[in-house]
């Protein structure tokens, strides 16, 4: 017998409406807030910030405002983070992520380089040709001008290498290995995304300085350490959570996992679903998060937080896993209901949105998603939206 807490799967649907702003009674005052709430937005599809702060923040929510707190007040961030995919996070959330992430993405960035610059014949000196490329474009933005990858390899000849993959192949080509440097770069802290020349939904980022576009040097914070905050904040929204979760959402190690959770002092507890998950001291199974709340309609766009935030994800996913991850793990956009995923959404070329029923719906969860789809095609208007990741219940749609 374990005398551990039981936290059931209602409850963890509780707790997250409510904590990640879901909830119509829990929304955040701005995208700031929400992407701090979140330990971050991913961000590879541009898109997908702006829709996960609509979806989190109150009525009057503006799209321009995500862009203002990106590229003028600059609380919010770009950077490469968890898994390797890209974020969008407030600044002490960025100093968490370098410290934690920064030394193990960076490292894993140059590894990969070196193996592929080893396999081609046109560099003699792999290494070498990272260090010049890395010091070539550190000193080329020390000034504080954001230039795109393409810019930065017309101008530094040291940045405009190629290597050549699928010799004898149909799909025989040339990549670039300048964007990679600036990946490595980006990871460690260096430098950022700055200006995007595009418009809102796409994704041409001018790089600059990290310290000069910030205005200041990002606090210096250990692996451990920076763990411990990142395991912290996840657990205030998402927790429940189990070391699978934690270690597949930092793309890190149950060791470090393990090591975070010991200096936080969590509390294990027994989860409906099976297994063992941890909550903070303070978060034991008997407040007012745990109550039930009302079933209400959400739509999250692919690669949202909530979506993405756990490796074992039963409890809100059920069996619709095959209908809506790619084979690469990639979320595609969702409807909720109920604190459950039960289907989906996509823009049909009128510029409507459409649920798509992944299970049998009541009439009032039908009619709320459908008042809730109204609603965001409102919020978009006329404007493009270019998704990047459709799940396969979206295929032939």
């Amino acid at each position: 017998m374990t005398s551990r807490p039981v936290i059931t799967d209602a409850q963890r649907r509780a707790r997250l409406m409510r904590r990640a702003h879901l909830d119509a009674s829990s929304r955040a005052t701005d995208a700031v807030e929400a992407a701090a709430t979140m330990v971050g937005l991913h961000a590879t599809t541009p898109s997908t910030v702006h829709l996960a702060a609509w979806a989190r923040v109150g009525p009057g929510f503006a799209r321009e405002s995500v862009d203002t707190a990106l590229y003028d007040d600059r609380t919010l961030v770009k950077h490469l983070a968890m898994r390797r995919t890209l974020f969008v996070f407030p600044r002490d959330v960025l100093a968490d992520s370098v410290g934690a992430l920064g030394p193990r993405i960076s490292a894993s960035e140059r590894t990969n380089m070196l193996r592929d610059l080893r396999r081609s014949p046109d560099f003699d000196d792999p290494e070498g040709w990272i260090e010049t490329a890395r010091q070539a474009v550190l000193a080329e933005l020390a000034s504080g001008e954001s230039l795109t990858s393409t810019e930065l390899r017309e101008r530094l000849p040291a940045l405009d290498g190629y290597i050549s993959y699928g010799a004898g192949t149909s799909w025989a080509g040339r990549a670039p290995m300048g964007p990679r440097v600036l990946n490595m770069l980006d990871a460690e802290g260096a430098i950022v995304r700055g200006p995007n020349r595009l418009s809102w939904h796409l994704s041409r980022p001018a790089w600059t300085s990290m310290p000069l576009w910030l205005g200041e040097e990002l606090p210096s914070i250990s692996v451990h350490d920076g763990h411990c905050a990142l395991i912290g904040r996840w657990l205030r929204t998402h927790g429940p959570g189990t070391e699978t979760d934690l270690a597949w959402w930092l793309g890190s190690t149950k060791t470090a996992v393990r090591a975070a959770l010991a200096q936080l002092e969590t509390i294990q507890v027994d989860l409906e679903g099976g297994g063992v998950g941890h909550v903070l001291p303070d978060d034991l199974p008997d407040g007012t998060d745990d109550e039930p709340v009302e079933p209400q309609a959400v739509l999250l766009p692919e690669l949202d937080p909530t979506t993405m935030g756990y490796k074992e994800r039963g409890f809100y996913l059920g069996g619709h896993a095959p209908q809506v991850f790619d084979s690469a793990g990639n979320g595609g956009q969702t409807a909720w209901w109920d604190g459950r995923i039960v289907g989906g959404w996509y823009r049909r070329a009128d510029s409507s949105i459409d649920i798509i029923p992944l299970e049998p719906l009541t009439r009032a969860a039908r009619r709320a998603l459908d008042a809730r789809a109204d609603e965001l095609a409102a919020w978009l208007g006329d404007e493009p939206l270019k998704t990047g990741y459709a799940a396969p219940y979206a295929r032939g749609l």
